[in-house]
């Protein structure tokens, strides 16, 4: 049997997954989270895809054996990397982030020209291109963009030096005439108004938080497993692997008040 009152298990290899435990928590308001953010790690993207994996698999292990109803991988290179081994490694059920949003860009794209800018690591996995398999009508124009998870976990979401990068990576994509862009890194929803002002008004944007929040509401749903409207309120738990200070200074700012203790895990098999 579930048990109702467990918190739901929300992992990143850094602060990126924040924009979709922001969404979980204004869509499932009376729902605990437990957040395990590998900001000692991270970023995963430029790693090989095993080593993601087996870094996932340590994390999620930690979830798991912390009580989660159901695990959100919020992380594209992670979701790209560790999905299938996670589905079958754990009896809780697994969220992921890259397939929302491919039915989100799908939905909304008016030329079937989609844009998908990722991590090096999601690029490589060619994970968005095998979802949109079954949409063969579309053409999908992939750009990595690795800077942009520095930034974001520097705290910097402005200035001329964003401002030239996006413009570096972004300006080849619009000349392709997409009209819908994935950011697919859970990172890059924070950067919205600098990727917005380089693509212009005429692209459409898709983030994978809302659908993934969507997609755990649909899953305890099915499971009977959603917290009584009437229980106490939640508290949250956060975890990283790095600096806790820093992880909730630059928490709170991208996430608010939600955000009270950090606490540091130092229990790792690799590093």
């Amino acid at each position: 049997m579930v048990d109702r009152d467990a918190p739901i298990g929300i992992f990143d290899s850094g602060l990126g997954g924040l924009t979709v435990a922001r969404a979980v928590l204004d869509q499932l308001p009376h729902e605990p989270i437990a957040y395990f953010g590998d900001t000692l790690r991270a970023p995963y993207g430029p790693r090989p895809i095993a080593e993601s994996r087996r870094f996932s698999l340590e994390c999620l292990d930690q979830l798991v054996e912390y009580g989660v109803k159901v695990l959100v991988i919020a992380c594209n290179t992670a979701s790209a990397a560790v999905l299938h081994d996670a589905r079958e490694r754990y009896d809780v059920p697994v969220v992921e982030v890259i397939r929302p949003a491919v039915r989100r860009a799908a939905a909304t794209t008016r030329n079937n020209i989609v844009g998908v800018i990722s991590t090096a690591g999601t690029y490589r996995s060619r994970a968005y291109i095998d979802a949109f398999a079954a949409a063969p009508a579309i053409r999908v124009v992939s750009q990595p963009c690795p800077r942009f998870v520095e930034f974001v976990e520097s705290g910097v979401t402005g200035g001329p030096e964003l401002l030239s990068a996006a413009h570096e990576y972004l300006d080849p994509v619009v000349r392709q005439g997409v009209d819908t862009l994935i950011l697919g890194c859970t990172h890059y929803p924070l950067l919205t108004g600098v990727i917005s002002y380089v693509v212009g008004d005429l692209v459409t944007l898709v983030s994978s938080a809302e659908e993934t929040a969507k997609d755990v509401y649909r899953v305890l749903a099915s499971r009977e497993a959603l917290r009584s409207h009437t229980a106490p309120a939640p508290e949250h738990e956060f975890t990283t692997t790095g600096d806790p200070a820093q992880f909730a200074r630059l928490a709170r700012r991208f996430l608010g008040p939600e955000v009270a203790d950090v606490h540091l895990h130092t229990r790792r098999a690799s590093s």
